[in-house]
């Protein structure tokens, strides 16, 4: 299992690092396209019940969404700038899927269900719209949002297997704990703080995410922000295990050998780009 996991690691960012670096945007399109459409057909398999979908379903909406609405987006993406779109996936994240990881889903045969898996794989259209417009401002700038989710992870999981003794959300995944995630939320403020003492030594640090929102809203607005990020990534983590504990489902798929599926990589991602967009976009 674990030699599979690093063969696959191996490939992605044999295949992912040029396509960031090269910066050209018909091949960075391409590549967005084909994950967002996989993202979208995980989605449908996960809201729908798996009896009424059918085979193909999954794969039509998967190019219902790819082609017309994030297609355009590929197009424009220096001046790309969809706020409401950003603004009401946050809103729908804290107003919806925040609450239900408390209250629950409600069951696959709910007509209520139908319209949560809809705005569940709006939300991902937001996502990677965010994504387009991070990577139009700057690769290192996209790279520095990501690193705060992966940080906020890795720290969690360390935190959690030290400290942890409260659960987090035990009924959705047992494993995480309220010390994993303040510890994972302390780490991603202290290597925020660390790039902004060291930009001067390191000048590409000036083009970060953290850096970028440090010059402009200070340090109170840099600590909100990244504890704003960090809850967010939490959420998506744990909404995603909750629609694959009601599916019956370990992982979203089969799609990256030994990682389970796309949504399984980028599930902390989701609610955190459009959130990460949006903030950008005020700055």
């Amino acid at each position: 299992m674990l030699k599979t996991r690093v063969i696959t690691a191996v490939v992605l960012l044999a295949v992912l690092l040029p396509v960031l670096f090269l910066r050209e945007m018909a091949l960075f399109g391409l590549v967005v396209m084909l994950f967002f459409a996989a993202a979208v057909w995980e989605a449908y398999r996960l809201v729908l019940p798996q009896a009424k979908y059918g085979k193909l379903m999954p794969v039509v909406w998967a190019l219902v969404f790819a082609l017309p609405i994030l297609g355009p987006a590929l197009g424009t993406a220096e001046r790309f700038h969809p706020m409401w779109w950003w603004a009401g996936a946050a809103l729908a994240w804290l107003l919806l899927f925040l609450p239900m990881l408390k209250t629950g889903l409600p069951p696959l045969d709910d007509p209520k269900s139908r319209g949560h898996g809809l705005l569940y794989m709006l939300s991902l259209v937001a996502a990677f719209m965010g994504l387009v417009a991070l990577y139009a401002h700057s690769t290192v700038y996209l790279l520095s949002v990501l690193v705060i989710v992966w940080v906020a992870d890795i720290g969690a999981y360390f935190s959690g297997k030290a400290f942890g003794k409260h659960k987090l959300a035990p009924s959705i995944s047992p494993g995480k704990s309220w010390e994993g995630a303040i510890g994972g939320c302390i780490m991603v403020i202290a290597l925020a703080v660390l790039s902004v003492f060291l930009m001067d030594r390191a000048p590409w640090l000036a083009d970060t995410f953290a850096v970028h929102v440090a010059v402009v809203w200070g340090w109170g607005g840099l600590i909100l922000v990244l504890v704003g990020l960090v809850a967010f990534s939490i959420a998506g983590d744990l909404a995603e295990s909750q629609l694959k504990r009601r599916a019956g489902l370990k992982d979203s798929s089969s799609l990256l050998p030994g990682h389970g599926g796309v949504l399984d990589r980028i599930d902390a991602l989701v609610p955190v780009l459009p959130l990460a967009a949006l903030i950008d976009a005020a700055l």
